[in-house]
């Protein structure tokens, strides 16, 4: 499809998904949603493609949330399937079997803040400020982040965040281990590019695996978990890259992955 509202692009085995509504702080419509979906659909079937970067256009925000517009006119039944399409996205984005890093590049707020949630790793620039406000728009999250957060962060915390609407420093929310490195502004394309290359260094199958375990397994009983995981590992042991991994190490060069 083409998109509107939407960026795709590749550098090699690198993909970049840039959100483009920067004159509306690139505020997630529902035709944003949808090209996203596509864009990431598009992502997941690209063989060559190894990790994906989410990013939006401009230096001012990343995603601003919703379009308060068409959020005004919903009624519940087209609530439920506003928060649908968007979950369709953070659980395609979550789930897509190669790294996806949200390059954090200011607001991260409400839907924002979900997108961002679901990547594998989470990037910002110092100025950057990330949060859940839809309290103060009398409604809530919708599209997985009273869910995401409260597992990637101390639940009462998470709490605390969705309840209050109180919107996250960079500073604070690498302190609460909502996001993983903050640059500076000069700093920041380099940490995105360093994280994407060196998701690119490890061998496909078993980054897949470990995603998959940690994304599953914290959902399951501890006992599933380590099930889940000992069937992961077995199938880590009958891969060409595993086999090559350890002949690298024992010889002391560096491994050729086959991606097989």
């Amino acid at each position: 499809m083409g998109f509107e509202n939407v960026l795709v692009e590749k550098s090699g085995c690198i993909g970049k998904v840039t959100i483009n509504r920067p004159a509306k702080l690139n505020a997630l419509s529902i035709q944003t949603v949808v090209e996203l979906i596509a864009a990431f659909t598009q992502m997941k079937e690209d063989g060559e493609a190894g990790v994906v970067i989410l990013t939006g256009a401009g230096d001012k925000s990343f995603a601003a949330g919703a379009d308060i517009g068409e959020l005004l006119k919903l009624e519940p039944l087209g609530g439920r399937e506003f928060a649908a399409r968007g979950q369709r996205l953070t659980n395609l984005m979550e789930n897509l079997g190669k790294p996806v890093i949200a390059a954090i590049n200011g607001f991260a707020l409400g839907g924002g803040c979900e997108l961002a949630l679901a990547c594998t790793v989470r990037i910002a620039v110092d100025k950057a400020r990330i949060g859940l406000p839809e309290i103060n728009l009398g409604t809530m999250p919708g599209y997985g982040g009273t869910q995401r957060l409260a597992r990637l962060i101390p639940r009462g915390i998470a709490m605390e965040l969705v309840t209050t609407g109180r919107i996250l420093s960079a500073q604070e929310a690498l302190a609460l281990g909502l996001v993983n490195k903050v640059a500076s502004p000069e700093d920041f394309p380099k940490a995105v590019d360093e994280m994407a290359r060196l998701f690119l260094k490890k061998p496909a199958f078993s980054l897949k695996a470990c995603m998959e375990a940690v994304n599953h397994g914290t959902e399951m009983s501890f006992e599933d978990g380590l099930r889940l995981e000992a069937a992961l590992f077995a199938m880590t042991c009958g891969t060409e890259d595993m086999k090559e991994c350890m002949n690298a190490f024992l010889g002391k060069r560096d491994s050729e992955f086959k991606g097989r």
